[in-house]
């Protein structure tokens, strides 16, 4: 692993190895002639290690210029007259974005893009597509790999999203050898375990590591209207040492004024004290904090706001209290670029949409950017921020998913957020994607943090938070059913749990049981030393000490069973009896050292519990991939989608081919569904209600719908159908120890057939009780899902889900751009 820190002033010898490999790296040079800056240490080595043939994994900062590592090997692949590259993103609006850029850059005949529900020019030589598209063209044999070059997985860090993290992996291990990965990743704590699960399965990989910000932090807190430093000097952030301004705030509001129960204030007699139990600093409100940082040159900026409604809300009270950031010339700008972007929204849905008010905020340079927003207005957002006619932005967290919008400042409004379940702290790792929005490379010499001031904050722990900038990198990999057919038609059973096996996930647990056993080899040996110290010249010890533990459960149970059966209070008293009648006969009893032998003999139980405890984990994770595996192909020949010969050897039914082809969270419900028929006899409109019943995920407070006020006839007879499945299926699950999924979601379903039976916007989205930018990404993955059914479905199916797509592809949900 290449670890790089910045360098000093080169020496004479430093120059002439640099002139040297310029010369043998030819294209390196041209490549870096052609920029308007030098690149940093740790992009010449990524990119003189894909000069020289290998794939490369570049964890390296927020804003660091990871991206351009990815722009030299598309132009190695372009100097190529028959070479591809494809550039993979996490989101459709990261591809969206790098689409973009790259026909900027190289026109549009060079560029395509495929996220599923667009399709532009995918013979491109270089194609930019989710990451979920390229795995299904894996597993198709698709002719778009021919002469693929370079895969480009950026933000290669989400192989840890519990939801979609597996399909990373499945990428990384089924492209073929020839072709080289750049893969760019936030600064990860285990790069190096990364990259050597990278070597292993895609061969010569260099891992660098860069933890140096083109632009370096400035990290304060504000404290009422005083924007304190977090460390008290520049650059000590790697020493933790706190301004000392901030721990005396802190410990006098820790100290606080206590109220006696007598109504008595304690603590500094004699002077008035404010009504309450402890001191908090005031808080300036957001039009303040706006205005605090245009005062001080700190604009743009943005405020990480952990919740949809905060955001708005906050927007709302910057414009109430009449702020107003550009002049009359921005303004014109701002006006221009909205009428341009949303010229081909419907009247009748402006309205419906909040479009002037937020034309309003536009226009006085704040705005609010959040996944409940249209798509295209959060795409005007971007584009306004970009060209610093948006000055104050309110977003939620996944604005700094790697979306190119940079600020001057970052603002945190709190240090916890609800996770769905609770409220909990921000990881190192959330707060490191945050503030490196801070600090525009080539304008800013710094960027700024600043976290508002609340009760309770403690400048150490904040001071650790902020410095630790790097998080573990953890597989969230696991075999679901149309992996397993996929693998199966491809390799066969025996060979599939070999590639499984190459997984991260495995490659982890492998290194755990490597760690783990040991530890148990230590303890084995500390067993053995706690074992001579308890030796007795009486008797067996350890005897006694069995004895002495079981005597001491069951006095515990008879303390906690008073109000048990009289059958169970007589069975203890009689072996409470036995036991110490035991105790008193055996030799060691009368040991004058029973003492000193029993506290050695209290350590060895606990360790030898916690060896136990290990080896038993040890057992577990072996080969746990393909145990998980080889329950998931037991489901799947007991429901026929695979056939076993008398060999043994397992290959896919007809309709193991359909559900090969059939990419969803549910893919086998669907593919079930299908064989039987269950929606045969639905319209257009129930239809797109099934597939969003099977795609939509409420968040809590929504979906809660009675259902019987869904579309009666065929619809609730196919529901009620398919809920059944949906349960047999699940008991089968988990009778194989497999997780099982959640229950079908109509929460949507009525709003989706309205909107297929051509409603207006106001009454779906009034139906759906739901935000727009919420029922525009439900409804196209809707289509994601009616676009299968299309291609993998007899008829009337296929039929239906075809006339079913135009039905609900329309208004705002077509005219999202590409989002």
């Amino acid at each position: 692993m290449t670890s790089l820190q910045t360098p000093a002033e080169p020496t004479p010898a430093e120059r002439f190895a640099a002139a040297r490999d310029r010369a043998s790296r030819p294209r390196l040079s041209a490549f870096r002639a052609g920029l308007r800056f030098d690149l940093d240490p740790f992009q010449i080595a990524a990119c003189a290690s894909l000069e020289d043939g290998n794939s490369v994994l570049v964890a390296a900062p927020t804003g660091a210029g990871k991206t351009l590592i990815a722009e030299f090997a598309i132009y190695l692949a372009m100097k190529q007259s028959t070479k591809k590259v494809f550039y993979t993103a996490p989101m459709k609006a990261l591809s969206n974005q790098k689409f973009q850029e790259l026909v900027a850059e190289y026109g549009a005949d060079e560029v395509g893009l495929l996220t599923g529900d667009t399709n532009v020019n995918p013979q491109a030589r270089i194609v930019v597509m989710t990451t979920e598209v390229l795995r299904n063209m894996l597993y198709a044999d698709s002719d778009l790999l021919t002469n693929l070059a370079f895969v480009v997985l950026d933000e290669v860090h989400f192989l840890a999203d519990r939801f979609r993290g597996a399909v990373w992996e499945e990428v990384i291990i089924h492209l073929p050898q020839n072709v080289r990965m750049v893969s760019l990743s936030a600064t990860v704590s285990n790069a190096e375990e990364f990259g050597d699960w990278l070597q292993a399965v895609r061969g010569e990989t260099d891992v660098i590591v860069s933890e140096e910000r083109p632009v370096p932090l400035e990290q304060h807190v504000l404290v009422k209207s005083k924007m304190l430093d977090l460390f008290d000097s520049a650059g000590a952030a790697g020493t933790h040492r706190v301004n000392p301004e901030l721990v005396r705030l802190a410990q006098g509001a820790g100290r606080g004024v206590s109220v006696r129960q007598d109504g008595r204030h304690g603590g500094n007699r004699g002077r008035a004290q404010p009504p309450r139990s402890t001191f908090e600093p005031g808080r300036m409100d957001r039009a303040e904090i706006v205005r605090l940082l245009g005062g001080k040159h700190l604009l743009p900026a943005i405020f990480f706001i952990f919740s949809r409604v905060g955001c708005d809300q906050a927007v709302n009270q910057v414009l109430r209290a009449g702020v107003r950031l550009t002049d009359a010339a921005e303004r014109a700008e701002i006006r221009a670029i909205v009428d341009e972007r949303c010229r081909t929204l419907l009247d009748e849905d402006l309205g419906v949409l909040g479009y002037f008010e937020w034309l309003d905020g536009l226009e006085r340079g704040v705005a609010a950017h959040h996944a409940g927003m249209l798509p295209a207005f959060k795409e005007v957002v971007e584009e306004l921020f970009q060209k610093k006619l948006v000055k104050a932005v309110f977003a939620t967290e996944t604005l700094a998913l790697g979306i190119n919008m940079p600020a001057r400042t970052v603002v945190l409004d709190k240090l916890e957020k609800f996770n769905g379940e609770a409220r909990v702290p921000i990881t190192p790792g959330e707060y490191t994607q945050l503030t490196g929005r801070a600090g525009r490379r080539g304008i800013d010499v710094e960027g700024h943090s600043v976290i508002q001031w609340a009760a309770g904050l403690d400048p150490q722990t904040v001071a650790s938070l902020a410095s630790r900038r790097t998080y573990p990198l953890n597989s969230s990999f696991k075999p679901t059913y149309n992996m397993a057919v996929n693998l199966i038609d491809q390799f066969g059973r025996d060979r599939t749990r070999t590639v499984l096996e190459s997984s991260f996930a495995q490659f982890q647990a492998d290194r755990a049981v490597v760690d783990m056993a040991r530890a148990v080899r230590q303890q084995e040996a500390s067993l053995t030393g706690f074992a001579a110290s308890m030796v007795c010249h009486l008797g067996d010890f350890t005897e006694y000490s069995a004895i002495r533990r079981r005597l001491t459960e069951v006095e515990r149970e008879t303390l906690t069973g008073e109000t048990g059966a009289r059958a169970a209070k007589e069975r203890r008293q009689r072996e409470l009896a036995s036991l110490r009648k035991r105790l008193r006969a055996h030799p060691c009893h009368n040991c004058p050292e029973r003492e000193s032998h029993a506290r050695w003999a209290q350590r060895w139980w606990k360790l030898r519990r916690e060896t136990d405890a290990l080896t038993k984990q040890i057992t577990t994770r072996t080969g746990a991939v393909a145990r998980v595996f080889d329950r998931v192909t037991e489901v799947l020949l007991g429901y026929g989608y695979l056939l076993e010969d008398h060999a043994g050897a397992v290959t896919l039914s007809e309709s193991g081919l359909i559900l090969r082809r059939i990419y969803a969270d549910r893919d086998l419900l669907v593919a079930e569904s299908l064989r039987r028929g269950l929606w045969n006899d639905l319209d257009p409109a129930g239809l797109a209600a099934m597939a969003c019943a099977l795609v939509f995920e409420p968040r809590r407070e929504e979906g809660l719908i009675d259902e019987r006020y869904l579309p009666r006839g065929p619809f609730r007879a196919a529901l009620h159908d398919t809920q059944e499945l949906w349960s047999r299926l699940d008991d089968l699950e988990r009778e194989h120890q497999l997780p099982g999924s959640n229950p079908l979601a109509v929460g949507l379903s009525l709003a989706m057939w309205k909107w297929a039976r051509d409603g207006s916007l106001i009454d779906v989205l009034d139906e759906a009780e739901m935000a727009a930018g919420d029922f525009v990404r439900w409804t196209k993955q809707t289509i994601d899902l009616l676009d299968q059914l299309s291609v993998v479905a007899d008829a009337p199916v296929g039929v239906t889900a075809r006339i079913a797509l135009d039905a609900i592809r329309r208004g705002i949900v077509a005219y999202s751009s590409f989002a």
